[in-house]
């Protein structure tokens, strides 16, 4: 018991000075001078025990429950938000498409895979990009506002609407 006094007085010696990283240093090593202080038979009660391992597994798995539910949420935002760039270029490609052509507010929407292609960027397979999510997109008339909307629309969280 005194020499444990001793090294935390010891201990609050040093940090009293604010050399943290002597503190630490010395903390491992008080540690590892009492460790080596035991006789044969503390040192074959020096496992963990199963309470402590059963701790640190709770402690892990809270943790991981908790990075889940961020990693989920993040994917979602990410997937509203590439569907919203989808709609915001296929809308720009329509207001394009009805300039060109001489449409006027109200005429029926171009089709998606015939009338637009030539005005969007495609993706990697040759078509318009869709949405993320597994949502579809439809067509309104031309003019109106939005041009363009996602079938998952404000029904998922955060919402799939082109403002």
């Amino acid at each position: 018991m005194a020499r444990v006094k001793a090294s935390l007085l010891f201990l609050l010696d040093i940090f009293k000075y604010g050399n943290f990283a002597w503190t630490l240093a010395s903390v491992m090593l008080v540690y590892i001078i009492m460790r080596s202080k035991r006789t044969i038979k503390a040192s074959r009660s020096a496992a963990f025990t199963l309470v402590e391992i059963m701790i640190v597994v709770a402690i892990i798995g809270l943790l991981a429950a908790i990075a889940i539910a961020n990693f989920v949420y993040a994917r979602s935002t990410s997937q509203a938000n590439a569907c919203i760039n989808n709609m915001h270029q296929i809308d720009g490609a329509v207001t394009e498409w009805a300039l060109e052509k001489g449409k006027k507010t109200g005429d029926p929407a171009p089709s998606l895979t015939d009338d637009l292609t030539p005005y969007i960027k495609l993706n990697s397979s040759g078509s318009i990009p869709s949405c993320p999510a597994g949502g579809t997109y439809i067509m309104n008339t031309v003019g109106a506002i939005p041009q363009i909307t996602c079938s998952l629309g404000s029904s998922v969280n955060p919402p799939h609407v082109l403002q």
